[in-house]
């Protein structure tokens, strides 16, 4: 009798809406986006310049809310509201 061991690979998925002020164009938008994209683990990042926020898909194991608060506050203009 053979014993197979399948192990599970399962990323473990977030996905968070986080409040960013400071955002008044789609250059703006454009920097946020891509600040929080060049993290490992970021999946998608999107901003609404509207709601003043960005929604965020990421592994929870590989990057943290506050690492994405780093990469956007090391821009300048923006405040990322945890």
């Amino acid at each position: 009798m053979r014993t197979f061991v399948v192990e599970n690979n399962l990323d473990i998925m977030a996905k968070k809406t986080f409040t960013v002020s400071g955002m008044k164009c789609v250059n703006c938008k454009a920097n946020v986006e891509r600040a929080i994209k060049a993290l490992p683990g970021v999946a998608e990042a999107v901003v609404s310049l509207e709601d003043a926020n960005v929604t965020v898909d990421y592994d929870e194991s590989q990057v943290t809310p506050a690492q994405m608060k780093d990469a956007v506050d090391d821009l300048g203009r923006f405040e990322f509201s945890l």
